[in-house]
């Protein structure tokens, strides 16, 4: 395993996906907000499913290719050493991020739990402000102009419906 990998693992997305929602389970026990599990019977249960499963593919995809291609992790202690532009990031700069909100949706969705849904909507506001401030500023000192161009053509969030074709690497049709 990657040296490194099951810390980033349990601070990172543990951290967001586990412990942060289990603390609100735990506060909101006895409330009018306790958790109330989706039913198989229920669309928001096969919606909640979807979206986890949607979100963890693209987490696993994107940490797959920081860790080969990138030769690093997303973590700030052991950063990827090479600019990834492959696979998802070829139509969203953030994947990562991306499948860590399908998967906190899929918790608010299958626990009917709003102050879940709330943390996703913090999450989201929290990385709004930390990457442009801090994090494409490093990955712009780090990888320069090449940086800028992705970063000019990919956006942020929403991603694009055609995948950026423009990077000047000749990519295998397997890795694209």
């Amino acid at each position: 395993m990657h040296r490194g990998l099951v810390r980033t693992l349990i601070l990172l997305p543990g951290t967001v996906l586990v412990f942060i929602p289990a603390a609100i389970l735990a506060i909101t026990k006895d409330s009018h907000f306790s958790a109330k599990f989706a039913a198989p019977g229920q669309t928001l249960f096969w919606l909640a499913l979807s979206s986890a499963l949607s979100g963890l593919t693209l987490s696993i995809w994107a940490l797959t290719l920081f860790l080969k291609v990138g030769q690093g992790t997303p973590a700030p202690w052991d950063p990827p050493k090479k600019l990834v532009v492959r696979g998802p990031y070829r139509y969203v700069r953030n994947p990562m991020i991306t499948g860590a909100l399908l998967m906190l949706l899929a918790e608010a969705m299958l626990l009917q739990s709003w102050p879940i849904a709330i943390w996703l909507v913090l999450f989201f506001i929290g990385n709004s402000v930390y990457f442009p401030l801090v994090e494409e500023k490093g990955l712009e000192k780090r990888f320069g102009n090449d940086y800028r161009e992705y970063k000019a053509n990919v956006p942020r969030w929403i991603p694009r419906l055609r995948a950026w074709n423009q990077w000047k690497d000749d990519l295998p049709m397997g890795d694209q």
